[in-house]
């Protein structure tokens, strides 16, 4: 019965990225791109700048906002979704994952600055929002915005979490004990990892939003920064491969004959679901995080959550793809997955490598687990129409335990393929509304550039774009 639903799942994954996802990420990536004048690369520098702009201590600062969607964004997926891509597709899955990136970041600007824009106020007056109450505010439907709060809870505590125990587990199979503590011809190390693991998220998240918050402000910069530097030390030591590599890249990602041969395993389909499932683009995800921010204009969130697509896709994904091709290892289906980095790492590192990398997805995946339910316990609340209690949520947070240590114990191609599938609902509800919307966060930018242009810190005011009246946090 699994098998057959494993492939019924498999299928629909095919159809949906074959079909129907390239077509509406590139083009409304590319939309945004055109109508906004290349806003991902022209306002690069003032993005990096208004992270660093300080707030009261008692709000979610812009920094703050942008390492919570960073943790759910930066996780297992960087390092073993793009070894998946990479062994599946070839080196040519590598530009496609630029690609995705670079016009996907003008759709992350564009839905997390209308998150900022019809934001909510809570009882103590800081704010949350979402992609489900933009969809009510502007397009009047609660339904919806119901529709898609349960597919993001799905996602995020279903298919990503158990994802995200999964790729933790599965790095350990490669060690000797993996295989001397045995029930029968199954390892018990998934049952006991995936139950420690799932103990210490369920610690963690007793807390609530708050701690998650301080949590991941504290762990994502570490382990991103390390794990560059590591990069960045394998790409010196094989410097002289690097020519070679980026020629294998660009010459692979336009093998247009092997694209449509085999499409499902081609470098583009490879490069974009990956990239897709790494950044999260358009997906609907970060704005739950950028509404939380305390910021004067909404552009600045909608700026900072931008910047936080490159840092997942044109920083981590590429350390990860340079690990993986500067050692002069063949890319092979049969290498899939986290065997795939660790033997590269390897061959620099000796037995340091694979332990490296193992420690690696453990911070990994622990920051995506606790951001992945902030964003969830954000949709409860909207589902509720209210502030659920602690002992309501509690409810929710004991099943995201028990999701946890499930994913430890399922298979590869179903625990990836159902994570697809998943993600790819919420985009095809995200995408068609924030086209729809596109023109107000547009008309925000303008505002955000003529104040800037005047010499001003910009302040919004929702009636500056004929917003006066139809919001909660800017009249």
């Amino acid at each position: 019965m699994l098998e057959g639903f494993a492939s019924l799942v498999g299928v629909i994954s095919n159809v949906m990225y074959s079909y129907l996802l390239i077509i509406m990420l590139l083009a409304v990536g590319l939309y945004f791109t055109l109508r906004s004048r290349f806003v991902q690369l022209r306002l690069l520098p003032e993005s990096i700048r208004v992270v660093g702009e300080k707030t009261d201590s008692n709000s979610v600062s812009a920094f703050q906002a942008l390492m919570v969607s960073t943790a759910s964004r930066v996780g297992t997926g960087n390092i073993v979704g793009v070894a998946n891509a990479i062994a599946i597709g070839g080196y040519g899955a590598v530009f496609w994952m630029w690609l995705i990136a670079i016009v996907g970041g003008a759709s992350a600007f564009v839905e997390s600055t209308l998150a900022q824009i019809y934001k909510k106020r809570d009882a103590s007056g800081r704010s949350y929002g979402g992609p489900s109450y933009y969809i009510e505010a502007a397009l009047k439907s609660r339904a919806l915005g119901v529709v898609f709060a349960i597919a993001l809870i799905a996602t995020y505590a279903g298919g990503f979490n158990m994802l995200a125990s999964f790729n933790l587990i599965d790095s350990m199979s490669n060690y000797g004990f993996y295989h001397q503590f045995m029930m029968g011809d199954r390892s018990l190390v998934p049952m006991i990892g995936g139950a420690i693991l799932a103990i210490l998220v369920g610690i963690c998240i007793i807390g609530g939003g708050k701690q998650i918050v301080r949590i991941t402000g504290v762990l994502v910069p570490f382990m991103g920064v390390f794990y560059i530097l590591m990069a960045i030390a394998v790409m010196i030591l094989n410097i002289g491969r690097l020519p070679e590599v980026f020629v294998n890249i660009l010459s692979n990602a336009f093998d247009f004959k092997a694209i449509f041969g085999g499409f499902a395993g081609s470098a583009m389909m490879q490069g974009i679901k990956r990239g897709l499932y790494s950044n999260e683009a358009g997906v609907g995800s970060a704005p739950n995080a950028a509404a939380a921010a305390n910021v004067s204009h909404p552009v600045k969130q909608g700026l900072v959550q931008m910047l936080s697509v490159f840092i997942d896709t044109i920083l981590i994904c590429t350390a990860t793809a340079m690990m993986c091709l500067c050692t002069g290892i063949v890319p092979s289906e049969e290498l899939k997955g986290a065997p795939f980095v660790q033997e590269s790492l390897g061959t620099v590192f000796g037995v340091i490598g694979p332990y490296f990398i193992t420690f690696a997805l453990l911070l990994f995946a622990f920051t995506t687990l606790l951001g992945n339910l902030f964003y969830c316990e954000g949709c409860l609340n909207y589902i509720a129409r209210r502030t659920l209690k602690n002992k309501e949520m509690n409810v929710f947070r004991l099943f995201a335990v028990v999701v946890v240590f499930i994913g430890a114990q399922l298979q590869f191609g179903l625990v990836w393929d159902l994570a697809d599938v998943l993600m790819g609902i919420m985009a095809i509800i995200n995408l068609p509304v924030i086209v729809i919307l596109g023109n107000t966060a547009l008309k925000c930018l303008d505002d955000y550039l003529v104040q800037k242009k005047e010499g001003k810190n910009p302040c919004f005011k929702a009636e500056s774009i004929g917003l006066e009246g139809k919001t909660e946090f800017w009249n």
